[in-house]
């Protein structure tokens, strides 16, 4: 057990994530906010509204919901001449509630109409969601789909492109399928399908640049349902074109079924450099608000190391040693609070969403945890003494007793906040105070 231990002269090249992919880069604005979307940016979280857009003042608060708890672009459907009229009254709405997040416009079927007829709402939106399978049949399609590339170029609007396999061109799919048919060894129906999704999306794009889209000013998307075939079929698009990918698996489902899948798909293609915006697509259970996408899509690309959101809480899963559910209470408590206090943190203590917090039920893996987060605790488990040494960066620092646990540990906790990241917020006041203007 004590022989010594030595190090091989040269380590094993531990898998790292890939470099991510480059892209075109396109900007999605309103006002003064800007969200870029591929290039070096980071992923952004993208959100959308169940509310009937006809309904100004419901769909008004559910964008300002939905903006708070961190989506930076939300889509709200306009499928009626009632849902384009209020488009406008939505954007004046959020912009008196200093909401000045970017909408986009999710069109179907009648979109090419919706777009040239009410012109404030095309104005209004920030950009244009176009799926190429809905826009109508041959050559009436393709006017279609000229008449809003022709918007989306006067008055210079982004377009998604997203091709989705339950509403794919049925005449291209069909025709792939019969040349198929004629190989002498035809490929399996679901590769072809994989294969229109595909095309779809990059003929589309190279479409609209040939009616005068500029090449920034694209995204694209192919969203399915199913875990492998995402991956697949984002890989070759991937592969394929250097547009900015906008990812999300559609009807992912409800509950841990939704967030399991969507996770499971989309931490693949981001490990491999794949994807420049991500939604998750959640049914949200009755009652249940639909700021949980937006909550799953941040932890998702803060666990994978993309991004950081908010604090992270570390917690042991519970055994036979930690009958009492208290460290669950704190550490759910404790979560909940730090997601809390992110909007004030956010704006005075730069960096604090990168802090790592601990929150142990006993004695086994509890003190070693709580060493490696930045502050954590060590709450006693079954048979222990009934005392909770508090670690702040790796040094035991007070260990707390009796029935103010909790709060004690929270005080602990606002108080490193406030001293730790302050000298971040000092330096980058500094640095922006020394930074000449740009006029």
């Amino acid at each position: 057990m004590n022989r010594p231990v030595e190090l091989p002269n040269c380590l094993p090249q531990f898998a790292q994530p890939a470099a991510r992919r480059l892209t075109r880069q396109i900007t999605v604005a309103w006002a003064t906010r800007k969200v870029r979307i591929g290039g070096d940016a980071p992923v952004a979280v993208q959100s959308m509204t169940n509310t009937d857009t006809a309904d100004a003042i419901a769909t008004a608060i559910q964008v300002k919901q939905l903006a708070q708890a961190g989506s930076e672009i939300v889509r709200i459907t306009v499928n009626s001449p009632e849902a384009a009229a209020e488009v406008a009254p939505i954007r004046d709405q959020l912009d008196k509630m200093g909401i000045d997040v970017p909408l986009v416009g999710d069109f179907h079927y009648n979109g090419h109409k919706l777009l040239t007829q009410f012109p404030a709402c095309a104005q209004a939106l920030s950009k244009y969601r176009i799926n190429p399978g809905n826009v109508g049949r041959g050559a009436k399609g393709g006017d279609n789909f000229a008449q809003m590339i022709d918007v989306a170029c006067r008055y210079r609007k982004p377009v998604r492109i997203g091709v989705n396999w339950g509403s794919l061109d049925q005449e291209l799919l069909a025709r792939m399928m019969d040349e198929n048919a004629q190989r002498t060894e035809p490929f399996d129906a679901k590769s072809v399908l994989r294969e229109a999704l595909v095309h779809s999306a990059i003929a589309s794009a190279a479409r609209a640049e040939e009616l005068g889209l500029n090449q920034d000013m694209i995204c694209l998307s192919a969203k399915v349902s199913g875990v492998q075939d995402l991956i697949a079929v984002y890989r070759e698009l991937s592969r394929r074109c250097d547009y900015p990918l906008h990812l999300g698996l559609t009807e992912a489902g409800m509950g841990s079924k939704g967030i399991v899948a969507s996770t499971a798909a989309l931490s693949v293609l981001l490990q491999e450099g794949i994807g420049d915006t991500i939604r998750i697509s959640l049914t949200p259970a009755p009652g249940e608000s639909r700021t949980t996408e937006v909550q799953v899509a941040q932890e998702i690309l803060q666990t994978v190391g993309l991004r950081a959101f908010t604090p992270m809480v570390v917690a042991c899963p519970g055994c036979g040693r930690t009958t009492s559910t208290f460290f669950q209470e704190l550490a759910n408590d404790i979560q909940s609070w730090l997601r809390a206090q992110m909007p004030l943190w956010r704006a005075d203590y730069p960096g604090v969403e990168s802090m790592s917090v601990a929150v142990m039920g006993c004695v086994v893996n509890g003190p070693g945890e709580s060493k490696h987060a930045n502050i954590g605790i060590s709450l006693p488990g079954s048979g222990e003494a009934p005392v909770a040494p508090v670690f702040v960066d790796g040094v035991r620092t007070v260990t707390l007793k009796g029935d103010r646990i909790a709060a004690e540990f929270q005080a602990i906790v606002d108080e490193y906040v406030r001293r730790a990241y302050a000298a971040t917020a000092s330096a980058t006041a500094a640095v922006a105070a020394a930074t000449p203007a740009h006029h």
